[in-house]
């Protein structure tokens, strides 16, 4: 038979030698090993007295946003939901009635807006894909539970506090580019 390749090794029926027939290379490299890392620095932390750091650009539990007079920003133009590789988010659009301006920014508004915690990835296209920045994803962390309809959020967990003293700080997650592009008062958007 033809080889396909000059790759092809011999195979050696070699005797071991008495001290691999004990195995005690293999014991000692493993014992090795196993001292090693005994000596070296614990990863492991005390969870409820300490925490860990996060990096400002952390992506966690989200958050909509609110304008600078406390309305809702999100307009259910759902380019969130289509941006969404696990299809995680869903949303109901409605009509701003007669007396809701404080409430909402624009004439349409997110009657639902449901995120299943389960589903998302947390990749952070959601954000990128808003035009009004409406959703950002915060440095906290979704807590754990033990039933399936805990995980989904609603506006009553995902809209931040109208009160501007409890507001969440997301200016570490924009871009320069982005910093740079909400100057540029040209921009409809940029506009107050």
């Amino acid at each position: 038979m033809i080889p396909l390749t000059n790759r092809s090794k011999t195979v050696s029926n070699k005797k071991m030698t008495f001290a691999e027939r004990l195995y005690l290379p293999g014991i000692v490299s493993g014992m090795f090993i196993t001292l090693k890392h005994f000596f070296r620095k614990k990863t492991t932390i005390k969870y409820p007295e300490k925490k860990r750091e996060f990096a400002e650009i952390y992506r966690g539990r989200h958050v909509l946003k609110r304008d600078d007079e406390g309305r809702e920003r999100c307009t259910a133009c759902g380019l969130c939901a289509l941006a969404c590789p696990a299809e995680a988010i869903t949303m109901v659009a409605e009509e701003r009635k007669p007396g809701e301006e404080h409430l909402y920014r624009e004439e349409k508004y997110a009657k639902i807006y449901e995120i299943d915690m389960l589903r998302c990835i947390f990749c952070g296209l959601c954000e990128e894909a808003c035009p009004k920045e409406a959703i950002f994803l915060t440095k906290e962390t979704v807590i754990s539970g033990f039933h399936r309809d805990v995980f989904i959020y609603g506006k009553d967990r995902l809209v931040e506090s109208a009160d501007p003293d409890k507001r969440i700080d997301i200016t570490k997650r924009l871009t320069p580019e982005v910093i740079e592009f909400k100057k540029d008062k040209k921009q409809r958007h940029n506009r107050k």
